[in-house]
């Protein structure tokens, strides 16, 4: 069993603070020594996940974004919550397509691609109180 580490920041809502949190978590995970490919993957989810807090869950309003992430053996875990407007129905939410910001053209498509780039993903939400997207990825397959 390797050693565990981890690390936790606290965050602005403002969508400039994607890009932050992708290069922090990809910073972070380097130390599993990841392939290009694996950085891009979990820069790539983590960019969703924080877009979708900053969109949906504060509706570009103000608010705090929560990102931590654990490395433990080989597997890389990026946590991103908010204490947002929340998700009614979390199934429906991660359905491809599904989107509640159609007036800014947006895909729907942010849980597909975590779903995509991470080995696992998990929403815990509820209405009022925020949304949690727990990620996980094993490095070095």
């Amino acid at each position: 069993m390797g050693k565990k580490e981890t690390m936790s920041i606290r965050m602005d809502s403002l969508s400039k603070n994607e890009a932050f949190a992708r290069v922090v978590t990809a910073v972070f995970a380097s130390r599993l020594d990841p392939t290009l490919e694996e950085l891009d993957d979990i820069k790539t989810a983590v960019s969703e996940a924080v877009t979708n807090a900053v969109i949906h869950g504060y509706q570009n309003g103000e608010g705090v974004i929560e990102l931590e992430a654990c490395a433990e053996d080989n597997v890389l875990t990026v946590i991103v919550r908010d204490a947002g407007v929340g998700i009614a129905d979390v199934k429906k939410a991660m359905e491809p397509m599904f989107t509640t910001a159609e007036e800014e053209e947006r895909s729907g498509l942010g849980f597909s691609f975590m779903e995509a780039f991470m080995d696992q993903v998990k929403v815990f939400s509820e209405p009022g109180k925020g949304t949690t997207v727990t990620m996980k990825k094993k490095i070095g397959r």
